[in-house]
């Protein structure tokens, strides 16, 4: 279980990066960022997360707001995860999930 915990917190962090560079990288280059290869790369890695975020989230939010939006839900996602993973290694010993 602890691995999938893991795993689970794992995925979150690369997502929620992904969103990160892909806005920092964006900033940076401008107009052009549909050009740049390594924008590409990270947008189809947060591609997942903003399509998660325009099916959880009403109409109404506009599209430039999705990327916000899905770094929030994967923020306490990522919290709630890491309160699961702190519950679960209370239950089987702290000293087993060092």
């Amino acid at each position: 279980m602890l691995t999938f915990i893991l795993a689970l917190k794992a995925v979150l962090e690369m997502a929620a990066l992904a969103l990160l560079g892909r806005t920092v990288l964006g900033l940076l280059v401008g107009s052009r960022r549909e050009h740049n290869l390594a924008y590409q790369l990270l947008d189809a890695a947060a591609r997942p997360a903003v399509w998660l975020a325009r099916r959880l989230t009403p109409g109404f939010v506009l599209d430039r707001h999705l990327p916000l939006v899905a770094f929030l839900l994967l923020g306490f996602a990522w919290l709630a995860v890491t309160a699961w993973k702190v519950s679960h290694c209370r239950a089987i010993g702290v000293a087993t999930c060092l």
